[in-house]
């Protein structure tokens, strides 16, 4: 889609996540990949936190930046799967004022063209908790590439058009 450069870029502040019992920062390529997309997009890392796959304590990193100004978007990696000890979705779900299950439809249909009907083991989503942006991806380096570069990095354009997430963001707590 367009980017319409006669309009100013806005970068956003993109707090990361990334859900795992098995990565610490070193080995999260993941992370790392998004961290270096969304920053050579002109993004603002706005922090970043590696947890164990555990409702209550994604929960209470989701509030804590939900309810911190200074971040606008947080983006999840890992966590989304089908497993016992995959928890994101329901996390996010927990702190969530509106759903926003187009993101997860379209991320499916991206992720098709790579890896076939086993993207129905994704369970990504995305939501609106009171005013903030919640992205949900899987822990893959492949997913979260498919996320970003088919999803976000247009949506988090404020350039693109004919609209972005951007745009709604002084709106998103409108009554």
């Amino acid at each position: 889609m367009p980017i319409d450069t006669s309009l100013a870029f806005r970068p956003v502040n993109i707090a990361v996540l990334t859900v795992s019992d098995t990565r610490g920062l070193a080995e999260d390529r993941s992370g790392d990949t998004l961290v270096g997309r969304l920053e050579a997009a002109g993004h603002i890392l706005a922090g970043r936190v590696i947890l164990r796959d555990d409702a209550d304590a994604i929960v209470a990193q989701l509030h804590r930046w939900i309810d911190d100004e200074s971040v606008d978007c947080v983006i999840t990696t890992g966590g989304t799967g089908v497993t016992g000890r995959d928890v994101t979705p329901e996390a996010v779900e927990r702190v969530a004022t509106k759903m926003i299950p187009g993101f997860g439809e379209l991320f499916r249909y991206l992720s098709y063209a790579k890896i076939g009907t086993s993207t129905v083991q994704s369970r990504a989503c995305a939501c609106v908790a009171r005013g903030t942006y919640i992205f949900a991806l899987p822990g893959s380096t492949g997913a979260v590439k498919d996320g970003w570069d088919g999803i976000l990095q247009d949506q988090l354009d404020s350039r693109h058009r004919p609209c972005n997430f951007v745009e709604l963001m002084p709106r998103l707590t409108e009554r």
